[in-house]
């Protein structure tokens, strides 16, 4: 299988399985499930492998393994989901949850809870086909009834076995957005929301970042207050402090009327910028370079900017503000180059390797707002002296 040859290995698991009756084993990985791990894997790649062969081998591998039979035919579902077959793996799910032997037990509860999931989840899709076709025929005027009263079965099956999995701790996402696009679509927000802050806050699911996006953009949607989307994304930037809405997170603490709120706004920023995947994103530094800029204009919280610095002093200049990068900003994105320009200006001052090659760059071409960066940035001198914790008479003018 390592060097896919596909139809050698499909020989060798033939003679395995002959020579294996029954599956004794009570090993975490018995024969039966070798065989149906690494058969499925070969019947997917086997040149002469075909849907209707695996489905053969999968149906086998059903009655091999009594315990292992949600799970196979949960994979079986998948296979025929990649293969377009919705209806048959519809099919299949109701056979699968119809299934019973003897006492169930707490992990085939779970399995079956997730065989439930999945249906709804196709019944969502369902859904969202009839609601498309309804709002289409919206738009011409027309009524459809039979679709609406189709849409409205599939949101009760869909909305009854999304809500099961949601009482297993767990990170149920797909099945999770689902659900509150139903429960928003019929105008029941409250449900909505109270969903979703089980999924983000209840200490029983694991941890998940996706839990407080999806809160998140749910209070925003509805126009509900900052305290309520800051707070959301408070949780978000302790656990994931490079996400793309700590922009949005930055922001919104940048105008609150609390001191502690826009501190903590430049410490977001600035964290942001740690990660190399935001190194050239222009919203990134027009972020931190307008904060930084009101900061020096007020000459107030100076200290601020000083305390962020402090920690990045020896590593920020080599990998946000060499020559090559000064050069390469300028060429890609002259926006980018300009608030990337004032920050350093701020940070490291008019001999800044970055700030020089730039505004020279920008100032060559002519380009108006590069002189009065320049400007600002040696009528300022002082702020940069009281970051860099320089008396004024050490540095010549």
């Amino acid at each position: 299988m390592l060097q896919k040859q596909w139809e050698r290995a499909a020989e060798f698991l033939t003679f395995y399985t002959e020579s294996v009756e029954k599956d004794f084993s009570r090993d975490y990985m018995g024969p039966s499930e070798i065989i149906w791990r690494i058969g499925t894997e070969i019947l997917c790649h086997h040149s002469q492998g075909s849907i209707k062969e695996l489905n053969s081998f999968i149906e086998l591998m059903k009655t091999s393994g009594i315990k292992r039979y949600l799970k196979v035919c949960l994979e079986h579902v998948f296979h025929l989901l990649c293969n377009g077959l919705i209806d048959e793996a519809y099919q299949n799910l109701c056979l699968a949850e119809s299934w019973r032997h003897g006492e169930q037990t707490v992990i085939q509860d779970k399995e079956m809870k997730l065989i439930q999931a999945y249906r709804g989840l196709l019944d969502y899709c369902s859904w969202a086909k009839q609601k498309n076709i309804l709002l289409e025929h919206g738009k011409d005027g027309l009524e459809d009834m039979s679709v609406e009263q189709e849409m409205h079965s599939c949101f009760r099956k869909a909305a009854v076995n999304l809500k099961e999995i949601m009482k297993i701790p767990g990170v149920w996402d797909v099945f999770v957005k689902c659900l509150v696009d139903l429960l928003e679509f019929y105008g029941d927000h409250a449900e909505a929301r109270q969903v979703l802050n089980d999924y983000a806050y209840n200490s029983k699911f694991p941890a998940n970042p996706n839990a407080h996006v999806y809160l998140y953009q749910f209070l925003k949607r509805h126009g509900e207050s900052k305290k309520s989307l800051i707070s959301a994304l408070k949780v978000l930037h302790d656990t994931v402090p490079s996400h793309e809405l700590m922009i949005d997170f930055s922001t919104m603490l940048q105008k609150s009327k609390k001191r502690k709120k826009r501190r903590l706004g430049l410490e977001v920023i600035f964290g942001v910028l740690d990660y190399a995947g935001w190194k050239e994103n222009v919203k990134a530094w027009s972020c931190l370079a307008r904060q930084m800029k009101q900061i020096v204009l007020s000459e107030k919280h100076v200290d601020w900017i000083k305390q962020e610095w402090n920690s990045r002093k020896d590593w920020w200049p080599a990998f946000h503000f060499s020559r090559y990068l000064a050069k390469r900003n300028w060429q890609e994105n002259e926006s980018l180059s300009y608030e990337k320009a004032l920050v350093a200006g701020i940070l490291l001052g008019k001999d800044c390797k970055y700030f020089k090659s730039v505004s020279h760059q920008g100032c060559k071409a002519q380009v108006k707002r590069f002189r009065i960066l320049k400007k600002f940035v040696n009528k300022h001198r002082p702020v940069y002296l009281r970051i860099a914790g320089l008396p004024d008479s050490s540095v010549q003018p």
